[in-house]
């Protein structure tokens, strides 16, 4: 039996290149209206050939002059190459997906694509607040395949195709009809975009080194009356949370492992970028920095490890990954960059600096066990910071229930001396 769209339902916004996938995305727009019974917008991300056998609602046109000022489909195609192109093109799938969502014509987004197509459709998830429900169904979506392209630092689910995206058969058919069902469930029946709770809530930074000390520390600020968020610092999560940061979502936080800016110096899995550690002082919330994990470079398999850094002190964290431990010279440089993000701030912020030790294995006889080079890193701490930015220093592992329990006590005393103020 039919079921005829609700007209109070917000659309799916339909994304795929329809000069090549024309008919798989009329086939799911189908299935979405009349077996899920949601209003669909059909976007037209494609770039070179006309729309087979489907008219947009929202046509290239449309998409590249949102691309920028005086943007046109021609001056995209004239890009030079198809990466530059596409590169264009995504700016107004991006600024066309955002201002439907401001405008509440949609609630969620679904794409079906290749490689340019799912990068395309991509944009628009990465666009829209996390919480609002995204798919990417692609045939790139498998294991061999880095995910960052299509998820960057947002909710998306992304979806493997098995097959390409070029037919309605045995294979696509029931893979078509899941992505619809599973959006259409997630517009329904979703959690929405993110908004600020009844409780204060603290953003928190971990790793897998510092875990048992960050559920303490959960612990602690939840019986105090603040709601917690804990990332994961793993070159995503961070970059995460400071979005978050300056979307406005927190009251304060806990940068509890600052490992991303290791991989930042030295190269590695969990590369943040220069920007990680701005967002709080910049905003000027209460942030208490604890160099967790600084000590060491997160990189590959044993077998993968590079070349400069294989000869050096190694912890093996599990099969996928290899801990590389840091010389003083980048130790000195990792405390000069905490230093001077923490000096830059408007807030009211303190460093926690834990003397037993930064990581798990970083305590004596441990793999990662290098005492004089921790002390070029406390000694740039120490040179550098300046006197409105607090201190502490404990003799505690980074770890334990003591550090924790001794950051919770320098949080808790920002938030108590800016309400003082107020």
């Amino acid at each position: 039996m039919t079921v005829y769209a609700q007209p109070d339902l917000p659309a799916v916004l339909l994304i795929g290149t329809l000069d090549t996938k024309g008919p798989e995305i009329g086939y799911v727009r189908d299935v979405l209206r009349e077996e899920h019974g949601l209003p669909v917008l059909v976007l037209d991300s494609g770039i070179l050939g006309e729309p087979l056998g489907i008219e947009p609602e929202i046509t290239r046109g449309e998409v590249a002059a949102a691309a920028g000022e005086g943007e046109s489909l021609e001056a995209i195609r004239a890009a030079g190459s198809r990466g530059a192109a596409v590169d264009r093109m995504r700016r107004g799938v991006a600024r066309v997906a955002l201002e439907l969502y401001r405008q509440g014509r949609i609630g969620g987004a679904l794409c079906l694509g290749g490689a340019e197509g799912a990068v395309l459709g991509a944009a628009a998830m990465q666009a829209l607040p996390i919480g609002v429900p995204k798919i990417v169904v692609s045939p790139l979506a498998s294991g061999r395949r880095r995910f960052g392209p299509f998820v960057g630092t947002h909710d998306v689910m992304v979806m493997h195709s098995v097959i390409d995206i070029l037919g309605i058969n045995a294979v696509s058919r029931p893979i078509y009809r899941n992505a619809a069902a599973a959006i259409a469930g997630m517009v329904r029946s979703g959690g929405g975009r993110l908004v600020p709770g009844d409780r204060p809530t603290v953003a928190i930074t971990m790793l897998g080194n510092t875990t048992t000390a960050v559920m303490h520390l959960k612990a602690e600020l939840e019986a105090a009356g603040f709601d917690t968020v804990i990332f994961h610092a793993n070159g995503v999560g961070g970059p995460a949370m400071e979005e978050l940061i300056s979307a406005g979502l927190f009251t304060g936080v806990i940068d509890y492992t600052l490992q991303e800016l290791a991989d930042n110096v030295v190269g590695g899995f969990h590369v943040a970028g220069p920007q990680r550690m701005d967002a709080a002082g910049r905003a000027g919330l209460p942030l208490v920095a604890v160099p967790g994990n600084v000590d060491f470079s997160v990189q590959g398999p044993r077998d993968t490890v590079p070349a400069h850094l294989s000869g050096r002190r190694s912890y093996h964290h599990n099969p996928e990954f290899t801990l590389v431990r840091l010389t003083g010279d980048e130790m000195e440089s990792i405390g000069h960059t905490i230093a001077a993000k923490l000096n830059a701030g408007s807030g009211p912020a303190c460093l926690v600096v834990p003397h037993g030790g930064l990581s798990i294995a970083n305590v004596p006889g441990g793999e990662l066990y290098d005492p004089e080079a921790d002390a070029r890193l406390f000694a740039a701490l120490e040179a550098d910071l300046r006197p409105h930015v607090r201190r502490i220093d404990t003799p505690a592992h980074i770890n334990s229930p003591d550090c924790a329990h001794t950051v919770a006590g320098a949080f808790l005393d920002l938030v108590a001396a800016r309400a003082g103020k107020s």
